[in-house]
């Protein structure tokens, strides 16, 4: 049973590494991540820019892609 259990972590363990930074994508590309609610409201939204665009924003997109990463469309 222990050795059943111990390959069931191992398994988890690297079938869902987590991504440490943001994927590379052509220039030009949006990366989109998931922003907090506004006051009044519990409904999230989503925010997609280019990568100079976060930098510009002093979003360090490396750091928050893990959390709040989406999708990277382009």
């Amino acid at each position: 049973m222990t050795r059943m259990v111990t390959i069931l972590f191992l398994g988890l363990a690297v079938a869902s590494p987590a991504l440490a930074q943001a994927p590379q994508a052509p220039p030009g590309a949006l990366y989109c991540l998931k922003m907090e609610p506004i006051t009044g409201t519990r409904i999230g939204s989503i925010m997609c820019q280019t990568r100079e665009q976060w930098y510009a924003d002093e979003i360090d997109l490396d750091a928050v892609w893990a959390e709040d990463g989406v999708k990277i469309i382009g």
